[in-house]
């Protein structure tokens, strides 16, 4: 999987308001657009997207901006990714045919392969949550390449299993 500019400009944007938070009140685009290095034009539209997800919540007017709509802690990275990509999958694989019945060598076992991948990715980003990226950010938290240097999931189906 890939993550798309979109994701990981939605990500940035809400990791700069988490990181704000305590500031209080709302942070308008142009400041959010400022901390991040992003466009604001796109940031706008993006920011936009997410508070149709219910990620953050806009004022307007004079002191106006946006705010976190929910705590850090209940936001988690498959929500950012998902309220502006779409539901987080490894890719268009499609499932596996249930009677094994396959038109070409080995593609029912690579499909559900595929769909093993895409069900762990969406497991870790909905585990981890715009907190724990605060707590990176911070330096309070272990980034993930020092929690583990090798992989944490084995298939079941792998040698040695």
């Amino acid at each position: 999987m890939k993550v798309s500019t979109r994701g990981d400009y939605a990500s940035r944007a809400l990791l700069s308001l988490a990181l704000h938070s305590d500031e209080g009140g709302p942070t308008s685009v142009r400041d959010i657009a400022e901390r991040t290095g992003l466009p604001q034009p796109y940031l706008e539209q993006i920011l936009l997207a997410l508070k149709g997800a219910g990620l953050v919540r806009s004022k307007r007017g004079v002191g106006g901006g946006y705010v976190l709509a929910r705590a850090p802690e209940e936001i988690s990275l498959s929500d950012i990714v998902s309220a502006v990509d779409g539901p987080i999958v490894a890719g268009d694989f499609g499932q596996p045919h249930t009677d094994g019945a396959c038109d070409h060598e080995g593609q029912c076992v690579l499909l559900a392969v595929w769909d093993d991948v895409g069900e762990h990715m969406r497991r870790y980003l909905e585990a981890a949550t715009l907190a724990d990226i605060v707590s990176m950010a911070r330096g309070q938290g272990k980034w993930p390449t020092e929690v583990a240097t090798t992989p944490t999931v084995t298939p079941p189906w792998a040698s040695g299993s």
